[in-house]
């Protein structure tokens, strides 16, 4: 059963839930990692080629609406060497592109490791959305998405890794507050919000994993009263937690183990009163209720 203060949401955004068509379907992956180097512990990093396209190969098969990656699409070698970077995210992007439909990106921690923000902007596509724009949002039959970008310091700065930015040190500048809270104001759409790093409280291993400014974001989100989901990626495993009325979804890293057969990606399915997680590989079935 919902606590009272989860139904706070709900009535306003099941009335925006019925102007969507029948469903959305897309394809969510997260955390590929991809670089020509020797696997580090259980991360095997070549082997997310072919991971992509396996990826590739069933979204086209399943027809979904769009693909989605989270983040850490790509990662460096040992001598983190900026023009080795950007082949081994061309080389990504390439399987990626090869998509017959819409696709769009997340940017991680390790995409600006040992290239700028604006490098990798460069040699990526999100569809339609210009290649300087690392937040975004866009419209699919009925719901409206938007793409957030933590990967700045607490007084604003891009992180660039090999500049010495703290990975921990996540935030959401008060431009991009801003412009959220007005994107959420314009569109009569219900919402779906896509993050690399985690929306909620979340610290392992003495590290933190969440966005510093979370709560503010959460506020905006919750306001709105459209935001159906938070979809992110980042801590390498599958998180769900339901904060008043909003559903914080959490998808297991592809570059995770050997070989295909560790493969890890999902497809999501929104109707007007609920989200299906259809994993595939090392990513479980999941189903939560919009409307309960």
């Amino acid at each position: 059963m919902l606590q009272s203060s989860q139904w706070a949401i709900l009535p306003f955004v099941l009335p925006y839930l019925s102007q969507m068509d029948k469903s959305i379907r897309f394809g969510l992956v997260a955390d590929s990692h991809y670089a020509d180097r020797e696997p580090v512990n259980k991360r095997f990093y070549r082997d997310s080629i072919e991971k992509m396209k396996e990826f590739v190969h069933i979204m086209n098969r399943q027809k979904v609406d769009f693909v989605m990656h989270l983040g850490d699409f790509k990662d460096e070698g040992t001598d983190k060497n900026p023009r080795q970077t950007i082949r081994f995210l061309k080389d990504l992007e390439t399987e990626y592109a090869n998509f017959e439909g819409p696709r769009y990106h997340c940017v991680g921690n390790h995409d600006v490791d040992s290239i700028t923000k604006e490098q990798f902007l460069k040699n990526i596509e999100n569809t339609e959305i210009p290649n300087t724009e690392s937040y975004y949002s866009f419209d699919v039959k009925g719901v409206h998405c938007i793409v957030l970008d933590a990967n700045y310091s607490e007084d604003g700065k891009d992180h660039y890794f090999l500049e010495g930015s703290d990975w921990q040190d996540t935030n959401l500048t008060l431009e991009q507050l801003n412009w959220l809270r007005e994107d959420l104001q314009k569109t009569q759409k219900p919402a779906l919000v896509f993050c690399h790093h985690l929306l909620f409280a979340y610290e392992k291993g003495g590290n933190r994993y969440h966005v510093n400014n979370y709560r503010e974001v959460q506020k905006i989100l919750e306001h709105s009263g459209r935001v159906c989901a938070v979809f992110q990626g980042h801590v390498h495993e599958e998180l769900h937690k339901r904060i008043r009325g909003i559903h914080y979804i959490t998808q297991n890293a592809m570059v995770d183990f050997e070989g295909i057969e560790n493969n890890s990606f999902s497809i999501v399915e929104i109707t007007n009163d609920s989200i299906s997680i259809e994993g595939y590989k090392r990513v479980g079935n999941r189903n939560f209720l919009i409307r309960q």
